[in-house]
């Protein structure tokens, strides 16, 4: 009964938080609510069950998604004319796409229905064998780097590409120095506060620190390459945020973020190919050590690091895209 209580009471303030966000005009009143529904969305996950989804909802929905959308509010983003509604047929057209997904999910069983398929098969294999076959504990993290290598990469190779295509379209740099004004047009005082700010400034060696948790535990628990790749972000692009993109570039430079980025699927995909040079199939970490489980546990290890290097420096070199000019 609890439970139930809980998800209806989440449910409304989700859609309590959804409406104000499509009536809000102001930029960071938008940032504010959104954090604010992802905090709500990862607290429902947890109560499914589902904590590594809500861990990576919270890292990257209510933590870099936040902190990069502060790096690009302006003063003059600020709103000037009232709230107006919709069209009609843009009504329209969201209720009918709602209508549909609403359709589309009745083809899906039950939430908890031991008799659907994912529960007849998968579900059995690892949970039942991933630990003598893997030997980590946290089965989600057996499925995401082993028996699902081949989508992870996809999904770092994703990110990379992105992270790539940003870099590509972002303007010319190259029209001589920034004036004296730029500073003010793309770094508001969000951070204004001194007090505020030498708080923060003390937060992000913990922040760091917890990434590197991250990174390292999720072989024991929630967490792994993405979620620890957004949280080293977040803490480098905080303290950018506190003090100005150009120090923040004496420390790490733009072009070490973009080598990073593709180092990160270097790794994963030498990783790989070590495999196949050792006799065993692509992505196969077995041969990787001298047993099965040591292999795994090295291959797994290698492969997070490639996707938290990836991750955290296409972090920063948007933020680094967003910030050109700054003084």
């Amino acid at each position: 009964m609890i439970n139930v209580v809980a998800d209806v009471g989440l449910l409304c303030l989700l859609l309590t938080v959804a409406l104000a966000i499509v009536c809000t005009r102001s930029p960071l009143s938008l940032v504010l609510l959104s954090g604010i529904y992802s905090i709500a969305l990862c607290t429902l996950f947890v109560i499914l069950d589902a904590v590594d989804v809500a861990f990576t909802e919270a890292a990257v929905g209510a933590g870099i998604s936040a902190i990069l959308f502060f790096a690009v509010i302006r003063p003059e983003d600020e709103p000037v004319t009232a709230f107006s509604w919709p069209s009609s047929r843009a009504i329209l057209l969201g209720l009918g796409v709602g209508v549909l997904l609403l359709a589309g999910t009745l083809d899906m069983p039950m939430y908890g229905d031991h008799l659907a398929p994912a529960h007849q098969h998968l579900a059995l294999r690892f949970l039942g064998q991933s630990f003598e076959e893997i030997g980590i504990p946290n089965v989600v993290t057996s499925v995401l780097a082993s028996y699902r290598g081949y989508d992870t990469l996809g999904e770092v190779v994703v990110i990379f590409t992105a992270g790539v295509a940003v870099l590509i379209l972002q303007p010319d740099n190259k029209k001589g120095p920034a004036k004296p004004g730029d500073r003010d047009r793309f770094a508001p005082e969000l951070m204004g506060n001194p007090v505020l700010k030498t708080v923060l400034l003390r937060m992000i060696p913990l922040v760091v620190l917890f990434g590197l948790y991250v990174q390292f535990h999720g072989d024991y628990g929630p967490g792994g390459g993405f979620q620890a790749g957004v949280i080293l972000g977040a803490g480098v692009i905080t303290y950018g945020l506190l003090s100005s993109a150009t120090r923040l570039k004496r420390i790490i430079s733009d072009k070490w973020v973009t080598l990073g980025m593709a180092l990160g699927v270097l790794v994963y995909g030498l990783v790989g190919v070590a495999g196949l040079f050792l006799g065993a199939n692509f992505l196969d970490y077995s041969v990787l050590g001298p047993t099965q489980t040591a292999g795994q546990h090295l291959g797994i290890l290698l492969i997070e690091l490639g996707v938290g290097l990836t991750v955290s420096c296409t972090m920063v070199s948007l933020y680094y895209c967003f910030k050109q000019g700054e003084s």
